[in-house]
């Protein structure tokens, strides 16, 4: 993973070096994409005015910049000549450039998160702690680009749907409350990701079935090099979600299995539920108890085609 921004930000010929070497060993280079110079200028006219409330975390990383930073890195991908997965995208901006990326026949992919697609800017606008609760990068932004996402999702624009985990507990967000670029940033979403995005897409009809599942299971496992996983047939890992599309969930912070005392999904309603987990032909969930023992796990090796 390579970032456009924060402390391990990479510059343009670093990004460039970085990806040939990638490229060198038939490898998958993922990237957080944004512009970092803008986001430093934006911080820092905000702090000078005085501006230091969670709702201008938003308002120093604009989707434009977003779009621009994923073009950029699209550009030097297609210099170097490799493939190229772009992480958490939150807005059409973003989307356009992956978008016309593979409308020229580039191995370029993108996706996006459960928080950008079921939630909106004006979380951030809530006062004290509840407004810097949704502090994650990119941020979560308004509904015109929440509804670009689905559109996105629908035409098969973005192939991924992934959780962006990042379990950080109501005491460490709190720590940062009186300058928002010392909120921690990040969002617990790994165990509503996969029937939100049913209760959301495929009832509201956003999607289909098998894009759901597409975008859940099968290309996760394949762009990951994982071909013994994603998908149901002869020699792959029988590992089944018997999912419950009647079960209804209100979710709350207390109804989940995450090591964190909040979800950005309080409240919020869901029309099915995994009922059943299986690993290897193994039941290690059932009805929300867990049964597996310590140390079954095995070591799944990647691999690509040359």
């Amino acid at each position: 993973k390579m970032y456009m921004a924060y402390g391990l930000c990479l510059s343009d010929a670093q990004m460039m070096r970085a990806l040939e070497a990638v490229r060198d060993v038939n490898g998958w280079p993922v990237v957080h994409a944004e512009n970092w110079s803008i986001i430093q200028e934006l911080v820092a006219r905000n702090v000078a005015s005085g501006n230091t409330d969670a709702c201008w975390h938003p308002r120093s990383r604009p989707a434009i910049m977003e779009g621009e930073a994923t073009g950029r890195v699209i550009d030097i991908t297609m210099l170097v000549g490799t493939r190229l997965h772009v992480f958490h995208i939150t807005c059409d901006e973003a989307v356009q450039r992956v978008a016309s990326a593979r409308a020229r026949g580039l191995p370029v992919t993108g996706e996006t998160c459960p928080q950008y697609l079921l939630n909106t800017q004006e979380l951030y606008d809530r006062p004290g702690l509840d407004g810097a609760l949704a502090v994650c990068a990119p941020p979560i932004r308004y509904a015109d680009s929440q509804e670009a996402l689905w559109r996105a999702l629908g035409r098969g624009d973005l192939q991924v749907v992934s959780s962006d985990h990042c379990p950080f507990s109501r005491a460490e967000k709190e720590s940062g409350l009186t300058d928002f670029i010392r909120i921690p940033g990040g969002v617990p979403s790994v165990e509503v990701r996969f029937p939100a995005l049913y209760s959301e897409g495929v009832r509201r009809g956003r999607i289909s079935l098998n894009q759901w599942v597409d975008a859940c299971c099968t290309t996760p496992a394949r762009l990951a090099g994982l071909w013994r996983k994603g998908q149901i047939r002869a020699g792959c890992d029988a590992d089944i979600v018997v999912f419950d599309s009647q079960k209804v969930v209100d979710v709350t912070s207390e109804s989940l299995h995450e090591n964190v005392d909040w979800t950005l999904y309080e409240g919020k309603t869901i029309s099915g539920w995994p009922v059943v987990t299986m690993s290897r032909g193994e039941v290690i969930v059932e009805d929300g108890v867990f049964s597996a023992e310590a140390g079954r796990g095995r070591f799944a090796e990647r691999s690509y085609p040359d």
